[in-house]
Formats: C-alpha cells, sequence, structure tokens
C-alpha cells in the first residue's frame, strides 16, 4: 500500500492520508500513534488546543521511524493570536513535540469577531516562523472564501493548506473552489461527519455493501477521489487498520453523483460556523 501525496504549492508534498487527533485523550496518544505509525500511517495532525503534542511526539521519537518520512502537523491556539504569542505558541509546541519543526503549522480558526478582526497580522507571524525555519509549511484551518481573500491581498502569501469541515452532507464547495482557485490544497476534518447521520445513510450503505466496504471506507473514498487530504481518527487498532484500508477500490461515476446528492448546504454543517465561532480557552 502506498499513500498517495499531494503537492503543496510552496513545492513540498504531504501524504493524502493521515491520523487525526482531535478528541484522541492526552493518556491515549502516545499508544494511538505507535499503533497507527506501526500500520503505515504517515501523517500525525494534532493542535496546541487538542492537548497531546507530547503523547504525538513520545510515540515518533519511540518509532524507530527517520524524521522525514513522518509528516506532522500542529495549529495554533485561539489565544495565541497576537504575533508574538503565536511565535512563542510553536516554540513551546516543538518542546512537545519533541521536534525542531514541523512540517505544517496552520491558524486554527480565523476568529473574525476577535483580536479587532485581524488575523493578518497572525498570519504575518507564521510567515515569519516558516521562514525561521521552524515550519516548514504554513496553512490555515477553517477559513471562508473571504477570509482567504484577505490574508492573500495583504501579504501577497498564499497557505498551502486550508483544513474545512467537509463531508457529504456538507460538501462545502464554495471554500473549497476559493482554495483551489489560490492553488491551496483542501484538507477535510471530519470527513465521517460527527454523528449527522452519515455513516447510516442508506445511500452510503448500499454503495458500501456494493463494494465490501464498510460506510466509512466509501466516505474516506469519495474525500479522497475528490481530491482531498483526510485524517480520520480513532482509538481502536482495528478501527486504524479499516480507515487506512480505502486504496483498493474506487467509485463509480454514478456513486459519486449519488454521494454529491446528499449536500444539505449550510443545514448540513455539523461544526461551528467559521464566520461566528469566537471561542478562547481560558
Amino acid at each position: 500500500m502506498t499513500i498517495p501525496q499531494i503537492k503543496l504549492n510552496d513545492g513540498t508534498s504531504i501524504p493524502q492520508f493521515g491520523l487525526g487527533l482531535w478528541q484522541v485523550p492526552p493518556a491515549d496518544t502516545e499508544r494511538v500513534v505507535s499503533e497507527a505509525l506501526e500500520l503505515g500511517y504517515r501523517h500525525l495532525d494534532t493542535a496546541q488546543m487538542y492537548g497531546n503534542e507530547q503523547g504525538t511526539g513520545a510515540a515518533i521519537a519511540t518509532s524507530g521511524l527517520d524524521r522525514a518520512d513522518v509528516y506532522v502537523t500542529t495549529k495554533l491556539n485561539n489565544n495565541r493570536h497576537e504575533p508574538a504569542a503565536a511565535k512563542e505558541s510553536l516554540k513551546v509546541s516543538l518542546e512537545k513535540l519533541g521536534l525542531d519543526r514541523v512540517d505544517l503549522f496552520l491558524i486554527h480558526w480565523p476568529l473574525p469577531t476577535r483580536y479587532d478582526g485581524d488575523f493578518v497580522s497572525t498570519w504575518e507571524a507564521l510567515v515569519e516562523l516558516r521562514e525561521e525555519g521552524l515550519a516548514t509549511s504554513i496553512g490555515v484551518s477553517n477559513f471562508q472564501p473571504a477570509h482567504l481573500d484577505v490574508i492573500i491581498e495583504r501579504t501577497g502569501v498564499v497557505p498551502a493548506a486550508n483544513q474545512v469541515e467537509i463531508h457529504p452532507y456538507f460538501a462545502n464547495e464554495d471554500v473549497r473552489a476559493a482554495s483551489r482557485r489560490h492553488d491551496v490544497a483542501v484538507e477535510a476534518w471530519s470527513p465521517l461527519g460527527q454523528g449527522g447521520g452519515e455513516l447510516d445513510d442508506p445511500v452510503v450503505t448500499r454503495i458500501a455493501s456494493d463494494h465490501g466496504k464498510t460506510p466509512a471506507q466509501v466516505l474516506l473514498r469519495w474525500a479522497l477521489d475528490r481530491g482531498d487530504i483526510v485524517f480520520p481518527k480513532s482509538l481502536r487498532r482495528e478501527r486504524l487498520a479499516e480507515n487506512l484500508d480505502v486504496f483498493d477500490f474506487g467509485l463509480t461515476d454514478d456513486e459519486v453523483a449519488s454521494l454529491a446528492a446528499l449536500d444539505k448546504g449550510e443545514a448540513g454543517r455539523q461544526g461551528p460556523n467559521p464566520d461566528t465561532f469566537d471561542w478562547i480557552p481560558s
């Protein structure tokens, strides 16, 4: 099994499939990441907000893998948007991860109603971190089309990736189109939804039955076929293996059309709306 690589606009590449660490308890992180690496995962997606960078780093350190073979993403916490705080926060993350750089550092949320609406200076801080070599690539998460336009117009620096909510009930096509217009790679978080019903949807279960696959595998294959980068999470080794077993089948044009028809637009969004989300941890 070879995991495809997606070429980013800065000339680097990212594995199209990885392990998401959202809601993975810190106490379980080292075990989960170690098992994933044993199974063949080579892309780890964590965040300062998740509180599990240390366990992620511990698993990398004991894996026996070369650093160049493991792609690591982390994300800026919402309470660290001031430029000086953003820079210092990455240094803290690197200490927790036991690394001298991350492969990709993202602004986790734009927070347009906080910090006087200024996420441009935060983006400029990430540009400086890249120039210092502390992050190989930089990008954003949950940025709407207008947010992307602002940082690119103001700084001239295009994010390498935009990590946003995407699943069949919420295909988020406007954001995908805006990202691709700027040559920004699209990363799909919650590709299986968040309990919104996709895994039990008759369209999904029928396609899964026709291929001898699980509904989760069908949703992951759908995202991969669209060219999105995915990183499902699980605490169970057998599910980690199952999620990774998606490279031996493809969807027909009719199946893709059936899944596309499930899109509910904004009504299908299951996570926060980036235009209004303003949570800052204490």
